[in-house]
């Protein structure tokens, strides 16, 4: 079940055009759901770090994982993260530079992640990491070992704290550019999966499952 709305906190509340905020969680999870990967600011010996990583959702709660020897990891757990996600729908030409822009739709969530500790609920995540990604593949691949497992960090956090914010129209030209006599609009951007390549040692008749 969809969480209800978080009032939006400090943080969260979109005060740059906030006609462009959202707060509600289904907006909020389609984004995150879509968004391909993710950023994740936070402080590391006393320097702001931001690091790019895959993420996933199991209803309120995001995860994401990495090497154990990681420092970003070593020193997350426990300590404040700031992790926002975007996607980039279209690149918005207008009749001056002043008034270019994108449309977007981007999440950003504040929280404390913890570090999964045991096997077996590593294990649960990183099988809802894969199914996420490619559905149906989980159950073919050969089983994590224990080694793999504590070589493996996952940090989960809920999405108590979190805002969308959407640009979703076309150019804001005034009035008096409007017959200036330059081409405007939208040039749609899109992100896609190409055709599936086997590698060298792939059987023959091994066949990807049909819509990755």
């Amino acid at each position: 079940m969809t969480a209800a709305p978080t009032p939006p906190s400090r943080f969260t509340r979109v005060r740059r055009l906030p006609e462009r905020g959202a707060y509600d969680r289904a907006t909020i999870d389609a984004i995150l759901d879509a968004a391909p990967l993710c950023h994740i600011g936070h402080v590391i010996d006393g320097r702001p770090v931001v690091i790019p990583t895959i993420h996933w959702r199991v209803g309120d709660t995001l995860y994401w994982h990495g090497s154990s020897a990681s420092r970003m990891l070593e020193a997350t757990p426990g300590a404040e993260v700031c992790l926002t996600a975007t996607l980039l729908d279209a690149y918005v030409l207008a009749r001056s530079g002043f008034n270019h822009s994108v449309n977007y739709r981007s999440v950003m969530c504040f929280g404390r992640p913890r570090a999964l500790a045991e096997a077996a609920e590593k294990e649960a995540a990183l099988e809802h990491f894969i199914e996420h990604l490619f559905p149906g593949r989980w159950p073919s691949l050969r089983p994590p070992t224990a080694q793999e497992l504590k070589a493996t960090a996952v940090l989960s956090m809920p999405i108590d704290e979190a805002s969308a914010k959407l640009r979703t129209d076309g150019p804001h030209d005034p009035e008096a550019d409007l017959a200036w006599p330059v081409w405007a609009g939208l040039l749609p951007v899109f992100t896609m999966r190409g055709a599936p390549m086997p590698d060298a040692h792939t059987a023959p008749g091994t066949e990807p499952p049909q819509g990755w």
